[in-house]
């Protein structure tokens, strides 16, 4: 189980688990084919790039995001987030010949602190060393069924997904990390192993969606 979250949920507002959000959002299970996976999305340098593009020879790592939620940056004293993970991860991912892509589908705070000027600012801030695309309109999440910041999901060669779920087990500190879910799954997927587990509950705030 996730542990030590109250501190950052209580300042996360609007933070949602996989159990509380609506039940209109039908999450992708392991084995499901990665839908809209030719969808162009643009990118904070301009370009346009789809989960085709970015995948590697042996996958794609999809990590929802945004630019605020406590669960992501941390809150100073409190959270570390796990924002600060994110390079990391991905550096693992590419070794391993997956591509890293993080996407911003907080449509309803486009025009705030979700917006493509911030998505620069906070990128080049957090040093990520991947993709930031924008998800107009939330379709890429409405598509897979994402929930929260963060929320992840692995997909292999060939675009199946083999894990979906949250980093690891402590959002607080990557030193107190019990279960390394998501490098575990990546590890496994590429000796040829079966994902355990390859669910686990996404905590984090809700995406933004508008109606």
């Amino acid at each position: 189980m996730l542990r030590n979250l109250t501190l950052a949920a209580f300042v996360c507002g609007m933070m949602m688990t996989t159990s509380a959000q609506s039940t209109e959002l039908n999450e992708l299970n392991p084995g499901d084919k990665a839908p809209s996976a030719d969808m162009k999305m643009t990118n904070i340098d301009g370009q346009e790039w789809s989960l085709v593009d970015l995948a590697g020879e042996n996958g794609v790592l999809v990590m929802f995001s945004c630019n605020t939620c406590p669960f992501v940056v941390g809150r100073e004293g409190r959270s570390e987030g796990w924002e600060n993970r994110y390079n990391q991860v991905a550096g693992m991912a590419r070794e391993q010949g997956i591509g890293t892509v993080l996407v911003n589908s907080n449509e309803a705070k486009r025009k705030g602190d979700d917006s493509m000027e911030q998505m620069k600012l906070h990128a080049m801030e957090a040093g990520y060393i991947m993709p930031y695309v924008v998800d107009r309109e939330h379709k890429l999440a409405d598509a897979f069924g994402a929930r929260t910041t963060p929320h992840v999901f692995l997909f292999d060669s060939e675009f199946r997904l083999v894990y979906r779920g949250s980093i690891d087990d402590n959002v607080n500190s990557a030193a107190e990390v019990k279960e390394n879910y998501l490098t575990d799954a990546i590890s496994r997927m590429i000796e040829g192993k079966k994902v355990k587990p390859a669910v686990t509950k996404a905590l984090g705030c809700s995406i933004k969606r508008v109606s």
